[in-house]
């Protein structure tokens, strides 16, 4: 789970498995400290050094082979996205106004679609909000109270971007996902030149259109809008 805060032992599930990558001669007391507690509490903790930076090149190509020989253990090619085009799809019809779009989820039905989330289950949070350092932190924040609530894993992604990277698992993955959109209107929009609507409606469009990817699946998928409600 990129990004995600290293928290302590009594914060995840027992489907983590956790490598720490450290740069020889480098020292992070704290780090380590949090390794140690989760080696002790059973977690399955790996620790990989490396001599210098561009050693980063070689873990590049073990992960890569490591993705290769675990798609072909599964029997799917792990680098192929069959999935996403079913949001392309969908969105082009959200523009196209053939289908209104879903009205954000109320105060309980959020509480619903978060306790309806289990151990060995992950949340998806899907941001289609400008990355900026301060949503970084709001969206950080968020995340870890999640986390720290739900004790389960969780990721994050900027929309509309993070389509082609995990939107792909998402769809094509293992059912055990749970996808919490936040939006937000446009403060400045641009016309698209040539093209009949916005970048802004382009987005909501892009954002409509895997929600209804998701719920065409069967995947517990919600949208609200705006940050606040989950920040408390």
């Amino acid at each position: 789970m990129a990004d995600e805060p290293l928290g302590p032992p009594e914060v995840y599930g027992r489907d983590r498995f956790f490598v720490a990558l450290t740069l020889m001669g480098e020292s992070d007391d704290a780090t380590h400290a949090r390794l140690g507690a989760l080696t002790a509490a059973g977690h399955p903790v790996v620790r990989l050094e490396l001599e210098d930076r561009y050693d980063l090149g070689q873990e590049f190509f073990r992960w890569e082979f490591a993705t290769a020989a675990a798609g072909a253990i599964l029997g799917i090619n792990a680098f192929d996205q069959p999935n996403v085009a079913e949001s392309k799809q969908n969105t082009k019809e959200v523009l196209a106004g053939k289908q209104p779009p879903a009205p954000p989820a109320t105060a309980a039905e959020l509480d619903q679609f978060l306790t309806a989330i289990k151990p060995g289950d992950y949340l998806a949070l899907m941001a289609y909000l400008p990355p900026t350092p301060e949503n970084d932190r709001r969206l950080a924040a968020v995340r870890a109270n999640l986390r720290e609530r739900l004790k389960v894993a969780t990721t994050l992604g900027y929309g509309p971007r993070f389509l082609h990277s995990t939107g792909q698992l998402h769809k094509g993955g293992p059912p055990v996902g749970h996808f919490l959109q936040i939006t937000e209107r446009a403060a400045q929009d641009v016309s698209i030149p040539g093209a009949p609507y916005t970048f802004g409606q382009l987005e909501a469009a892009q954002a409509e259109g895997d929600l209804r990817a998701l719920r065409g699946r069967g995947r517990p998928a919600i949208r609200i809008d705006g940050l606040p409600p989950l920040e408390r």
